[in-house]
């Protein structure tokens, strides 16, 4: 029987962030900015700089602004044209999520978000969390062409919602690569891998880590956003991985 290959996509929040996620051997990247609203587009500058010195699969999440996944005809515009930039910078994927009002999927313009990034892949991301009905959700994304879904089945940790992970990915039969996230750390991805046949696995390993400042000013000394920055450790990415190769 052929050994599964596993892939471990790290979300990161900045260039050096990315740099740590690396050098742990993450396979993929979501490029974010503002990881603490749940991830926005990040800078060109960034995204370019991330390109240039990282061979790795790089997919940048294409969101305008935190908050929901219903987006007025301007926001729309700058998703569209977000995805031509990172097409133009050689990105090998984008992340995307839209639903309409009442909670279905705004299959009209994911489907055009899709045909404007190809040939990259796109991911479908969490907003699908949010949706009325993931199984139809399910077959109207493999339908339009994504090639992944994020997920962590509709609760706020994939830990709670496993078998619906589990029965996405047994529907999906390889028509669509279901990518267990939210909540995934080395102590529960053996059970997840088990739980749910899935074999992408998606984990942002947050922390914080004090700035080198030797100035602080003290009237903001007790300023996490002045004095703490974006961490990943290295080695929590090869611990990860260390748990299901």
């Amino acid at each position: 029987m052929e050994e599964k290959k596993y892939i471990i996509e790290i979300a990161t929040s900045d260039f050096t962030t990315t740099q740590s996620a690396v050098e742990g051997g993450a396979d993929r990247i979501e490029l974010c900015a503002n990881l603490a609203e749940g991830g926005t587009t990040p800078s060109f500058g960034t995204i370019k700089q991330c390109r240039e010195a990282f061979t790795v699969s790089l997919y940048p999440i294409i969101r305008p602004r935190g908050g929901d996944f219903l987006y007025s005809k301007d926001e729309f515009e700058i998703l569209l044209q977000d995805v031509k930039l990172c097409k133009q910078l050689g990105c090998d994927g984008v992340v995307i999520g839209l639903l309409n009002m009442d909670g279905t999927i705004d299959l009209v313009r994911t489907a055009q978000l899709v045909e404007t990034a190809y040939p990259l892949g796109v991911t479908f991301h969490r907003a699908f969390d949010r949706c009325k009905d993931p199984f139809v959700a399910l077959e109207e994304l493999i339908e339009i062409g994504c090639e992944r879904i994020l997920t962590s089945g509709q609760q706020p940790s994939v830990v709670d919602g496993v078998d619906m992970v589990a029965d996405l990915n047994k529907i999906a039969a390889d028509r669509i690569i279901i990518m267990p996230g939210s909540g995934v750390r080395k102590e529960n991805i053996k059970m997840l891998v088990e739980k749910t046949g899935c074999t992408e696995f998606h984990s942002s390993l947050r922390g914080k880590t004090a700035s080198k400042m030797s100035f602080i000013h003290p009237s903001f000394k007790d300023s996490a956003e002045s004095y703490m920055n974006n961490f990943i450790s290295p080695e929590s990415v090869s611990e990860l991985k260390k748990q299901i190769f």
